[in-house]
């Protein structure tokens, strides 16, 4: 891992940015129950977008680092397109299993993303943004068991 901890600015803000409409949702769901059904949905399908973006990032991952062995990239490219299918399959589910297949996702793409910076050098500041975003999607999904 490099020594950078401080991640760019435009990449805090888009970041923790994109934590907005779980918090909205989330709240939403809880604290507007009349719309329930809708929430929830606009919820389980922002999650799913998410899981399959974070997957993407695998990719590219193995794309900028050709020096690589084979083995890697390969499980790389595999890798990077499991999230999006447990996204698609967690929008067909109930919806409290379909956050539960989410809120595994996000956190079985962070054990992922733990084993990436075995094998390449990330950004200081990529794990621990990843492990704050992982956390707080994760609680807002959970918030569909409280409604």
């Amino acid at each position: 891992m490099t020594s950078s901890t401080s991640s760019p600015s435009v990449v805090t803000w888009l970041g923790y940015g994109g934590l907005i409409p779980f918090v909205v949702l989330a709240l939403a769901n809880v604290f507007e129950p009349t719309y329930a059904t809708t929430w929830t949905r606009a919820l389980l399908g922002y999650g799913a977008v998410i899981l399959s973006f974070v997957g993407a990032l695998h990719w590219g991952f193995a794309m900028a680092h050709p020096q690589l062995q084979d083995r890697t990239h390969h499980a790389l490219y595999l890798w990077s397109v499991v999230p999006s299918l447990l996204g698609w399959v967690a929008l067909l589910m109930v919806p409290k299993a379909g956050a539960t297949l989410l809120i595994a996702g996000l956190l079985a793409h962070y054990r992922q993303d733990l084993r990436l910076a075995r094998v390449i050098n990330l950004p200081g500041w990529y794990l621990p943004m990843r492990l704050r975003l992982t956390v707080l999607a994760c609680l807002c999904l959970a918030a569909l068991f409280a409604a």
